[in-house]
């Protein structure tokens, strides 16, 4: 704490010095340095725990480690998270989103180191997963931490922690223009004058810290795609092809993560789960780890490398085992990716949505061109596939487009590209509107939107904006008992409770006004005067619900009660319009 504090008095001095608008550009730049370490570090360990394990074997026998490997990945995994980390990091885009819906863009400081080390254990080990959720949790994780040691408001912590994570997309891939878009159109951070230069800054240095760390080449080196006029109605098929995949992606994910979660003990996930991902792996190999080696192989005509370690490597050359040993491998990476994830691993669908969009195109290229005679560019429909699936999943066409430009370095696909990325989006987008990353915050009425009303609602909680200083009268009471209760409150509204304090209804000043006067009417029964009220609020119900009720009924008033009925206080339009208000104004852009 002493050191916060000394940072927090340096900060303000320093920032004296700056305008505001100086100041979180300097703040983006530290941002993106920071993410491009952090980016070429996670990807440092991955490759040196996977070259450990694997490298020695021989690619013409079956690696039986195969078997153990993930199941051990995963246990540290679960280890260090549960004594520890003791939070749960999975799922890390998702864990952004409800940190800007719900917890004002607030990410706890742990997360800008324990999402990388746990997913460098869960991948090194050979967990079908990818390292670019887990690292752009840890670049979001940055920015937001950042913001919170320097005490900045709502504003300036969401922008710095979109910057971290689109510095994370832009050091992982290279990729500047994808980071940025990124956060845009996934993360759905505002496009204002105040958020672009600062995102566009924290991305280019974050891709300019993995050229100096590593190299210029861009991250498919060596892949030179072709592209003619002619293949734009096979480019077409190939985007309504991404979108089915795209889809079944997504809805089997779900639900093979429902079945492995319904398992109750840890330790029996663990178990069950590293077991039948092991025995995946054992028969496709390919599926060990985030699976970038195996699409350069296929892009670069060396098809025959991915039997490697393999029950098949005697028909590494037929057309037709290939054909099926990619189609089984598109299939099951599905699988052994919520595996993964879903026994205790840390990790993210972006890569292995890139992936079985790549086996994707690249099935689809081979089979056109052995079935019809055409000669469709292998390297071009693989990457242009990679962009189909992964913007269906994500619903992130645009997204998708400009990452798979960039891995290669060049823009000549960017046509095929728009085009297929496009149509994926439609087909996908017609099964399922919301990305794999936003599905379960929506269904719990968690997500942002693009919506200011529906944002500014996410941060009110309506527990928070009851009132209590109601008088209560018993069911059993008299006119007496209302009478003195107005004597006692400013209130003109009084809530009727059981001897069990449960809600029986509710008495107004209008309902008694035209015998409150009159003495001979005290020993009246209340139920003469209660009515109910005509809804009543939870205590966690979500603000547009409680909006929808007030629109509704009319009333400036109404009544909370818990799952029971007991009554708890009021809620009043008034009160909730002026919290929509100061809340408005603490998450305005300007």
């Amino acid at each position: 704490m002493k050191s916060t504090e000394t940072l927090y008095r340096w900060f303000t001095r320093f920032s004296k010095r700056l305008s505001e608008r100086q100041l979180i550009l300097i703040l983006a730049v530290l941002v993106g340095i920071a993410a491009g370490i952090a980016g070429h570090l996670l990807r440092g360990c991955i490759h040196l725990i996977k070259q450990g394990l694997t490298s020695w074997a021989d690619i013409e026998v079956a690696n039986l480690l195969y078997f153990l490997y993930p199941m051990i990945g995963i246990a540290v995994t679960v280890l260090f998270v549960k004594y520890w980390v003791k939070d749960d990091i999975s799922h890390g885009v998702t864990r952004i989103f409800y940190a800007i819906s719900r917890r004002e863009s607030r990410i706890k400081p742990h997360n800008c180191y324990t999402s990388l080390l746990a997913s460098s254990a869960t991948i090194g080990f050979g967990g079908s997963v990818g390292a670019e959720a887990p690292i752009v949790l840890t670049g979001a994780a940055i920015g937001s931490t950042v913001g919170q040691l320097l005490r900045l408001n709502y504003k300036y912590i969401t922008l710095l922690l979109g910057c971290g994570a689109g510095a994370a997309i832009a050091a992982v891939y290279k990729a500047p223009i994808a980071g940025f878009v990124f956060v845009i159109e996934v993360l759905m951070l505002e496009l204002t004058f105040t958020s672009v230069v600062p995102l566009i800054l924290a991305s280019v240095t974050a891709a300019t810290t993995t050229y100096l760390l590593v190299d210029m080449q861009p991250f498919f080196a060596g892949v030179a795609p072709t592209f003619t006029l002619k293949e734009i109605p096979f480019y077409a098929l190939l985007g309504i092809v991404g979108g089915c995949v795209s889809y079944f992606f997504a809805s089997a994910s779900m639900r093979i993560e429902g079945r492995i979660k319904a398992i109750g003990k840890q330790r029996s996930r663990v178990l069950i789960g590293g077991l039948v991902l092991g025995a995946l792996i054992f028969v496709f190999p390919p599926l060990y780890g985030e699976g970038y080696e195996t699409i350069t192989q296929l892009m670069t005509g060396q098809q025959a490398s991915i039997f490697d370690q393999s029950l098949f490597y005697e028909w590494r050359d037929a057309f037709w085992m290939i054909v099926l040993y990619v189609a089984g491998i598109l299939v099951f990476k599905v699988a052994a990716m919520t595996l993964t994830n879903a026994s205790g691993g840390v990790g993210g669908t972006f890569a292995p949505s890139l992936f079985v969009g790549a086996m994707q195109g690249y099935l689809f290229a081979i089979v056109c061109n052995r079935l019809f005679g055409t000669e469709l560019p292998v390297a071009g429909f693989t990457l242009v596939g990679m962009a189909t699936v992964m913007g269906g999943v994500m619903k992130a066409p645009i997204t998708s487009m400009f990452l798979v430009a960039e891995l290669t370095g060049g823009f000549v696909l960017f046509l095929p590209l728009m085009l297929a990325s496009a149509v994926s989006f439609a087909v996908s987008y017609y099964f399922e509107p919301y990305s794999i990353y936003t599905k379960r915050l929506a269904a719990r009425g968690e997500l942002l939107t693009r919506n200011k009303d529906e944002n500014t609602m996410q941060f009110l909680h309506t527990r928070s904006l009851i009132e209590y200083d109601f008088e209560t009268v018993p069911l059993n009471g008299k006119l007496r008992h209302v009478i003195r209760a107005v004597e006692h409150t400013r209130r003109n509204i009084f809530p009727v409770v059981s001897l069990r304090g449960e809600l029986m209804g509710v008495i107004t000043m209008d309902d008694i006004r035209a015998d409150m006067f009159d003495a001979d009417k005290y020993a009246d029964p209340l139920t003469r005067y209660m009515s109910q009220p005509p809804e009543r609020i939870h205590p966690d119900e979500p603000i547009r619900s409680v909006m929808e009720k007030f629109e509704q009924t009319q009333v400036w008033n109404l009544p909370v009660v818990d799952e029971t009925g007991h009554y708890l206080g009021f809620l009043s339009k008034s009160k909730l319009l002026t919290a929509y208000r100061e809340q408005l104004a603490h998450m305005s852009d300007e």
